[in-house]
């Protein structure tokens, strides 16, 4: 039975259990998923975490690794998955973001592009969107001004996507809450249908919840990441990226 295609944004703070939760839905949603990996390869240590993860991940899986560009390099791979799982956003704003730090303004457009351009093709390619994300509003205010410039960024993308998305869950403790739902429940002008745009083509608004084993969400440590602000020195950002996975 063919699953109704639809876009999904997942968020939370580091070790929420964001991940776990998307590969869960994502295994129960379709076994033809494309999973796209957004973290880069600075080290030894790094290569040897990404393919304990990948190990993790269900055999017939397929991953494509895309630090930038997404939508450019999912173009190809997309025919054939019904599912594309994005682990995560917070990595490729970082990627983005450093490729052009000089221009935080051109960054930001440049993120603003690549979700915008990986919605419309998995729309268009029939296929549901899973996207994990951060949400990196709710500490401290990053003592350096790349890092809030990256906090804001992040910030305005995850809110572009949620418009766009039929689904916006938040993971506390490992346990989704349907944000989307709650904020279209209330009264107009605090929410309703107007806080969105329309859903897309062919969606579901049937619950999302991942298959439990033995009362219990599936827990597999792969793929979960941090806060994934860039820092001001090479080193700093390598040791990030590290802890992200």
């Amino acid at each position: 039975m063919a699953i109704q295609r639809q876009t999904v944004l997942i968020l939370g703070g580091a070790r929420s259990g964001k991940s776990d939760y998307a590969q869960a839905l994502a295994g129960r949603l379709a076994s033809r998923v494309l999973y796209v990996a957004t973290a880069t390869v600075a080290d030894e240590e790094m290569a040897e975490r990404v393919v304990r993860h990948r190990a993790s991940r269900p055999a017939q899986w397929d991953t494509l690794e895309a630090p930038s560009q997404v939508a450019r390099a999912l173009q190809e791979r997309l025919i054939g998955h019904e599912v594309v799982l994005l682990d995560c956003l917070t990595m490729l704003a970082t990627n983005v973001l450093l490729q052009d730090e000089e221009h935080p303004e051109a960054a930001e457009q440049s993120l603003t592009e690549e979700v915008d351009a990986l919605c419309t093709l998995c729309e268009q390619g029939g296929a549901t969107l899973i996207v994990v994300s951060n949400e990196v509003g709710l500490g401290i205010v990053p003592p350096y001004p790349l890092g809030r410039v990256y906090r804001d960024m992040l910030g305005r993308a995850n809110q572009r996507l949620a418009r766009r998305a039929d689904r916006v869950l938040f993971l506390i403790a490992g346990l989704p809450v349907d944000i989307k739902a709650l904020a279209r429940a209330l009264p107009e002008p605090l929410g309703g249908e107007g806080i969105s745009q329309t859903a897309s083509p062919g969606s579901s608004e049937a619950p999302l919840a991942p298959e439990a084993k033995g009362g219990r969400a599936v827990k597999a440590a792969h793929g979960e990441h941090g806060d994934a602000c860039p820092q001001d020195s090479e080193q700093s950002r390598t040791q990030e990226a590290r802890d992200e996975l």
